[in-house]
């Protein structure tokens, strides 16, 4: 790897993470019963209080899914900097862990919305898989100007070992 793709990467990372929470959309429905009821259907769960108006704090993220008829925002940051890492020949893509914090409940009829930004680029590192770069964002869970939830999501974008 060259010292002159590293800075490359380095410094559109930088660039991105010094835009802040730059992304925003809103969940395109209020907390509902029947998206709940899904989930808890989807999870094998079942407990009364979802089915009495509160979601569980781990739905957070998907009132504001983008689903399949809706695309990623252009300002998207982990979308950019996964878009400059394939550019550089980091084709691949693993996801290592989430972690997610709740403030408090969802209430059906809340609106949400989620900001995202970039948190930090690590790299290059040697891994098993390849040599590549950890990213990691960091997703805001808002109702109106309450935060109610935040998730840091880290990926490897790498490039794959030879299979030969």
């Amino acid at each position: 790897m060259s010292d002159e793709r590293h800075g490359r990467i380095m410094a559109e990372a930088e660039r991105i993470m010094a835009l802040g929470e730059a992304s925003e959309s809103r969940a395109p429905y209020p907390v509902n019963e029947a998206t709940i009821g899904n989930w808890l259907d989807a999870m094998g769960y079942d407990n009364e209080r979802f089915r009495s108006g509160e979601a569980p704090p781990s739905m957070a993220q998907v009132w504001t899914m983008p689903g399949l008829g809706r695309k990623r925002a252009d300002d998207d940051p982990l979308h950019a900097m996964m878009g400059i890492l394939t550019a550089e020949g980091y084709t691949a893509v693993l996801g290592t862990n989430c972690e997610q914090t709740y403030e408090r409940y969802l209430k059906v009829g809340e609106e949400l919305r989620v900001t995202t930004a970039l948190d930090s680029v690590v790299g290059p590192k040697n891994t098993g898989m390849g040599l590549g770069y950890f990213v990691t964002s960091r997703n805001r869970w808002y109702v109106g100007n309450e935060l109610v939830a935040t998730m840091l999501f880290r990926v490897l974008k790498f490039v794959p070992k030879d299979r030969t």
